[in-house]
């Protein structure tokens, strides 16, 4: 790939061009990543959160039972209500 050129806007913003857009699959709101090493600078996409924290809790069993961690925060926020509620 050559180089591109771009502007740096009066508040200090600059258009991807769309080569690099594509390249990177770089979509509006996309969060990007920008490395500093001497005087180069690189652009890249950057991790989704999901993925960093993706394995962070293990679960209680595997496979996972959906269904009834919901039935037990809907009763554990049930109970927390009534309790509030009781005089």
């Amino acid at each position: 790939m050559s180089a591109l050129e771009t502007t740096v806007t009066q508040k200090g913003q600059v258009t991807i061009p769309r080569e690099i857009r594509l390249r990177l699959g770089l979509n509006p709101r996309d969060k990007v990543v920008f490395e500093l090493a001497g005087e180069v600078v690189t652009l890249r996409r950057a991790t989704p959160k999901v993925l960093r924290w993706y394995g962070a809790v293990q679960p209680r069993q595997c496979p996972e039972d959906f269904q009834g961690v919901r039935d037990e925060f809907e009763q554990a926020v049930a109970d927390e209500v009534a309790s509030e509620t009781a005089p």
